[in-house]
């Protein structure tokens, strides 16, 4: 039987650079759009979008179908939370909320095959392709062609970004901008001082260890983000895609001149 190679990972560990783009609508064809267009993977959401199980597996189908990786990120729970996405044949998984060495280690032992991890087996889903694909290429496949990415987003991760970079196991950092401003007073300030320095410790952190390093978006100039370290880029979200359209297209009609006071609108059937 045959396995998929990440796509992500090839360019990765080739030096390059892969780009995702983040997914909160849970239509398939949303998925086949990005795919179109030439995406190397999607990340898809458990943890703030209502995705059941179902149609994430058919979003998952869907990026398969255009060679492209997907990237769940899980709802923080059980180690259950941690394998469905992978048994549904994600490519990886994305853990939010990691504040500690400990933690790390935990989720390595729940997403990785002995002797990296101590992994949860099944192999009668889509992943190990129904039981039909031998055991020892299932737990191979696992430690080297998925994905597991960690998010440092709190002042008290980032204390413990060195120690938490050095387990070993995982394959992915990526700080998250926006709960760190929040956490430290600064929602939304992306570009403040204490922000920056925070990404940047983190992304050297994570090239210390021989991390790849990811950023959840382009919030500063991509020269600058790769001289960082960076590699893994979401490049945008669905929704603020859409946004974004739809309000260009409404400006195209502008609105009605003023009438005089005490003027009545034309007829529509006036001469």
């Amino acid at each position: 039987m045959k396995t998929r190679r990440s796509r992500v990972l090839e360019k990765l560990r080739r030096g390059g650079f892969a780009t995702l783009l983040k997914l909160n609508f849970s239509d398939p064809r949303v998925v086949e759009i990005a795919g179109l267009c030439g995406a190397d993977g999607v990340w898809l959401c458990n943890e703030h979008v209502p995705n059941d199980w179902l149609g994430l597996e058919n979003q998952i189908r869907a990026a398969r179908v255009h060679d492209m990786d997907t990237i769940v990120r899980v709802a923080r729970g059980s180690y259950s939370d941690h394998l469905r996405p992978l048994e549904a044949d994600a490519t990886g998984i994305m853990v939010p909320h990691v504040a500690s060495a400990d933690e790390a280690r935990q989720i390595v032992d729940w997403a990785r095959c002995h002797p990296v991890g101590r992994r949860p087996l099944d192999g009668g889903n889509v992943d190990g392709q129904f039981c039909q694909l031998p055991m020892a290429d299932y737990l191979h496949h696992t430690n080297t062609e998925r994905i597991i990415v960690l998010q440092i987003e709190s002042p008290e991760a980032l204390a413990q970004v060195e120690a938490i970079a050095a387990v070993p196991g995982f394959d992915v950092l990526l700080f998250g901008p926006g709960d760190f401003s929040h956490r430290i007073g600064k929602t939304g300030q992306l570009d403040a001082p204490e922000v920056v320095d925070a990404r940047r410790r983190v992304a050297a952190a994570g090239r210390r260890h021989g991390r790849f390093v990811m950023t959840a978006g382009l919030f500063a100039p991509f020269e600058q983000l790769v001289a960082e370290g960076h590699q893994l880029f979401n490049v945008g979200a669905d929704v603020a895609g859409l946004g974004d359209f739809f309000k260009q297209r409404l400006s195209l009609v502008p609105p009605p001149a003023p009438r005089p006071a005490g003027g009545q609108p034309p007829s529509p059937y006036a001469a």
